[in-house]
């Protein structure tokens, strides 16, 4: 690969190259990734919750029951760092441990009824922004786009 000279110092750069980096696949999921996010966070604040709070609550309620220790599985998280969100959303009375039916140690985590609410309007409000967000896209090639972007981290 053929290098560019340096320009003289002083030299003031009108366009940036940006084009070794728009072939990266992490630097185009992270562009992506951001661009939601700056529009999920203030869109969640609604509902009080951050993106990790909303992808627990989300969890939990389409896997009732679930434990901790399967939900740090999961969401990738580290148990110290779920421990002092599952008891601030315990707190706000979104969720609920109750005794796992099969392991006398463990607990299961069920949304209450508020937290089936809240997630209900959430998710309907997360899965509008998306929508919103990735206007420029098809369904086809929203769908498709996820798929692509799965096989990445689903291995």
């Amino acid at each position: 690969m053929e290098r560019k000279k340096s320009t003289a110092p002083g030299a003031v750069v009108e366009k940036i190259d940006t084009r070794y980096l728009q072939t990266l696949l992490g630097y185009n999921a992270r562009r992506a990734a951001l661009t939601i996010i700056s529009l999920f966070v203030p869109r969640m604040a609604e509902f009080g919750l951050r993106p990790v709070d909303f992808s627990i609550l989300s969890v939990i309620g389409h896997n009732p029951g679930i434990t901790s220790k399967q939900l740090c599985s999961v969401l990738d998280l580290l148990p110290p760092n779920l421990v002092g969100k599952i008891n601030a959303l315990e707190q706000r009375g979104l969720l609920e441990r109750q005794a796992h039916p099969s392991d006398r140690r463990a607990l299961g985590l069920h949304l209450t009824t508020e937290g089936q609410i809240l997630m209900k309007q959430a998710e309907k409000s997360a899965f509008d922004l998306e929508i919103e967000a990735a206007s420029a896209l098809s369904a086809t090639e929203r769908q498709a786009l996820i798929r692509l972007l799965r096989k990445v981290y689903d291995r």
